[in-house]
Parts: structure tokens; C-alpha cells; sequence
């Protein structure tokens, strides 16, 4: 790595170099919000491991993550909670990273996965599965992948004329969302009481009940995904010149957009997979990092270091706030958002 270059680009940064063929620019300012939301988020967990009806002070819970503690703390903070906490993080950083995605691509802070229809699609692939099979967790996620997918190609398809613009696939987005929340209330009115309610209340957003079974395919799928979505994030700036300009700097347009369309719905499904349609999070943490690092567009990093943050940060308040009483980590994300989203398109008005 190094410091500085011949080029001034109107702020400091660093200079990572793998080899000839790739190197990569960093803000310094990028990377330090980055690390301190990485910090932050690490103390709230710490927080969270420990809270609950059974207290642990922090230093306790440390020791127990390092393996020094009582075997029962190492009981409630690795069996109990750390799957949650886990999950919060990962799940976090995922939805954030593909609010990044789908902002930068239609270049609007309204475009983000809860928007434009791919969290719904998600759900309805995973209701599906979970009323007319009785699916376990790997069909149910197989079931949001694959409606998520179908959906991002509806709306793709519907939104492309001559390329595929940010406000047609925007308004694409909103309408194909409204008809698939539609057919998701009749699937569920149509169906028996008992897995009317499994469906409603994994349809909310819930981390409740996730075990060390969950936390695994994330863990490995997630980085699978930040990286492919890092790798054609470093197009986007090409793609905001113009189809013209990035294809005479041999940017391939279409297959590019298509590809950071298919990383994103893949970040949002992971999520939607294991957890339930948790709205808000993708739509407001990509602007809260932008905000942050004080950068003119949304970087993927940033806004997953920041969804992580509010993920983990709203599911703690879900746990505690109405204890012994736990809500659903949706219902929270959703009246945090609801705030967040008027101010949005007020300020958006003004503009």
C-alpha cells in the first residue's frame, strides 16, 4: 500500500496494489469511517451478547468469546446468543451492500432492493415454498433466491428500452412490487390459520429462533457476494459517464449492469432467506455512509459496514425495548425507517 499519487484527487488516499494488472484507490476518509462503524458495531454486539434476563458485564462476555470464561456464560453467549448477533452483522452488511448496488445503478436514494420490488419478490419465493411444500430452511431459501431472481428479471426486462435507466426501472420496480404484495396478502388469506401465521410472522423480519445452522451458509455465501459486489462496484463510476464514453473505455454496459443486478439480488435473498423481508436497511444505510464518508456517490463497504450497524443495533432494541416482550427486528427497522423515508422525500421535494 501506498500513500499518495501523481494525481490529485481532491481528498487523501491510499493506494492498494495486488499486482501490475490491479491496484484500487481508498479514501483514507472511507477506510476510517469504515473501521470506526466496524467498531462501533463490534461494541453493540458485545452489548447484546450480554444483555438479556440472564446479564453479562462486557469484560465477561470478552472473556468468553476468547474462551475463558464459566462454562455457563460460554453457554448463554456462544449457544444462545452469538448465533443471533452473528447473523444481525452479516445480514446487515448484506443489505446494505445491495442498497449500494441499486442506488448507484439507477442513481437515486429511492432505489434501493425494499423499493423496487426485489425484497418483495424474495418473500413471495419463500412463501410459496413455505405454505404449499412445508419447506425447511435450505428450500425456503432456495424459494427467495429464486423469486428474487424472477423478479429482477421481470422488472429488467419491462424497464429496458435502448438500456435499462434508473428511473424506468424505479418505477417498474414500484409497480410489479405493488402487485406481488397483492398476491402474498391472497396466498396468505387462502391458506389454513397455522401456516397463515408461520408465513406472517417470518413475513415481518425476525431473527428470533436462528441457530448455528443459519449462521453458516451466510458466513459463507456473504463474501462470496461483498466481493463480486466490490469488483463491479469499481465500474460504476465508468457507467455514470455514459454507455457511450464507458464502452470506448471497454466497459461492457449491459452485461456489467446485469451482473451487479444479479450480486444484489443475491444480497438481498441471503437476507430475505434467513430472516424474513426486513425493510429500511438498504434503503437508509447506503445514504447514512455517503453522508459520512462525504463522498459524491455510494460505496459498497461503507454501506454494508453501516446496515451491519443498524441491523444489529435495531434487533438489540427489538429484544429490550418492550422486554420481556421481543418484537419482530422488522416492525423496528420499519418505524426507524418510516421517519427516515419522509425526511428522504421531503428533502427530495425541496431539491
Amino acid at each position: 500500500m501506498t500513500r499518495g499519487t501523481a494525481i490529485d484527487f481532491g481528498r487523501r488516499v491510499a493506494v492498494v496494489r495486488i499486482n501490475d494488472r490491479f491496484s484500487a484507490r481508498i479514501g483514507l476518509r472511507v477506510l476510517t469511517v469504515v473501521l470506526v462503524l466496524l467498531g462501533v458495531t463490534a461494541a453493540v454486539a458485545v452489548l447484546a451478547l450480554g444483555t438479556g434476563e440472564y446479564t453479562i458485564a462486557p469484560g465477561e462476555v470478552l472473556r468468553a468469546i476468547f474462551g475463558t470464561a464459566s462454562r455457563k456464560v460460554e453457554l448463554v453467549v456462544y449457544q444462545w446468543r452469538m448465533p443471533r448477533v452473528l447473523l444481525a452483522i452479516m445480514l446487515g452488511a448484506a443489505l446494505g451492500a445491495s442498497g449500494a448496488i441499486f442506488q448507484s445503478l439507477t442513481r437515486n436514494p429511492l432505489g434501493s432492493p425494499d423499493i423496487i420490488g426485489f425484497n418483495t419478490g424474495s418473500y413471495t419465493g419463500a412463501l410459496v415454498v413455505i405454505l404449499f411444500t412445508n419447506g425447511g430452511y435450505y428450500q425456503t431459501a432456495l424459494g427467495a433466491m429464486v423469486g428474487g431472481i424472477a423478479t429482477a428479471a421481470v422488472v429488467y426486462v419491462l424497464a429496458f428500452r435502448h438500456g435499462v435507466q434508473g428511473f424506468r426501472l424505479i418505477i417498474v420496480g414500484i409497480a410489479i412490487s405493488a402487485m406481488l404484495h397483492s398476491m402474498n396478502v391472497w396466498l396468505i388469506i387462502k391458506v389454513d390459520l397455522a401456516a397463515a401465521m408461520t408465513a406472517a410472522v417470518w413475513g415481518s423480519g425476525s431473527l428470533s429462533g436462528l441457530h448455528w445452522e443459519q449462521v453458516v451458509p451466510v458466513a459463507v455465501a456473504l463474501p462470496v457476494l461483498l466481493t463480486c459486489a466490490v469488483l463491479l462496484a469499481y465500474r460504476i463510476p465508468v457507467l455514470d459517464l455514459g454507455d457511450d464514453a464507458a464502452r470506448a473505455l471497454g466497459i461492457r454496459t449491459e452485461p456489467t449492469r446485469l451482473g451487479l443486478v444479479m450480486v444484489g439480488v443475491g444480497l438481498t435473498a441471503l437476507a430475505t432467506a434467513a430472516a424474513g423481508p426486513i425493510a429500511f436497511v438498504s434503503l437508509a444505510a447506503p445514504q447514512l455512509a455517503r453522508r459520512l464518508t462525504k463522498t459524491s456517490s455510494v460505496a459498497v463497504l461503507p454501506a454494508a459496514a453501516m446496515g451491519a450497524l443498524l441491523l444489529v443495533t435495531a434487533d438489540l432494541l427489538a429484544q429490550r425495548v418492550f422486554s420481556p416482550t421481543q418484537l419482530p427486528v422488522g416492525v423496528v427497522t420499519v418505524s426507524i425507517g418510516g421517519g427516515y423515508f419522509v425526511w428522504l422525500l421531503a428533502r427530495e421535494v425541496r431539491r
